[in-house]
């Protein structure tokens, strides 16, 4: 393992993220997995081994080519969509994929998430795409995650579950919550009725507003 000290706090915060993710109920058990841009390659979560025990020797660098040290960990069995991710994500540098309850559901019932709310932009566009099934932890998926992630920051995976890209680890993690949390409120809005949906012109204003969201005016 490196000695350079970004490196090692990066590996610790991919740790973090893990851990918070299992523990806020977006995955359960080892499922899921968490990765971060790294020296030309990425930094990923090992396979089959409990979030609350792995140390920043645990985490496992994938080369720009895909290769890994034969003396490291085993990495997840996904590293495959993340790697092709992070080619069709220009501007992410982290990645969270989690099996989080609603969103799971929806992927499951092959139903991607449409604009019946507003706060569906946070993904980048008019609605949360689904991503093509295949097997997971193929070049298939892999292929898969790319296309639905061209032009968006996150997206559904038929029967499997969801992806969350951000600039950092922070950033990547919370908008798997609000996919999450879309996802119930669109399960819920299902039982009531035939959601309305925003049109494309409404959904460009809410895009172009969230440019600037959250973020202070200048005088």
């Amino acid at each position: 393992m490196t000695n350079n000290a970004d490196e090692l706090w990066l590996r610790q915060e991919i740790i973090d993220t893990a851990v918070a993710m299992s523990g806020k109920g977006l995955s359960p058990g080892t499922s899921g997995n968490v990765s971060a841009r790294q020296g030309g390659g990425m930094l990923i979560t090992p396979t089959g081994m409990t979030y609350n025990d792995l140390i920043p020797e645990d985490i496992v660098f994938i080369d720009k080519n895909g290769a890994l040290n034969e003396s490291s960990r085993k990495p997840s069995s996904e590293w495959r969509f993340h790697f092709s991710a992070y080619a069709s994500q220009g501007g992410a540098n982290a990645i969270v994929h989690t099996h989080s309850r609603f969103a799971t559901a929806l992927a499951c019932a092959r139903k991607p998430i449409p604009a019946f709310h507003y706060m569906v932009a946070v993904a980048g566009g008019n609605d949360i795409p689904l991503a093509d099934y295949a097997t997971f932890g193929t070049s298939e998926l892999a292929d898969a995650v790319a296309m639905a992630l061209a032009d968006r920051k996150a997206c559904l995976m038929a029967n499997h579950g969801q992806i969350a890209c951000g600039e950092t680890l922070e950033a990547a993690l919370d908008l798997a919550r609000e996919v999450e949390s879309l996802a119930a409120q669109y399960v819920a809005a299902l039982q009531v009725g035939d959601p309305y949906i925003l049109d494309d012109e409404e959904m460009s204003r809410v895009i172009k507003r969230f440019e600037n969201y959250g973020q202070q005016e200048k005088s």
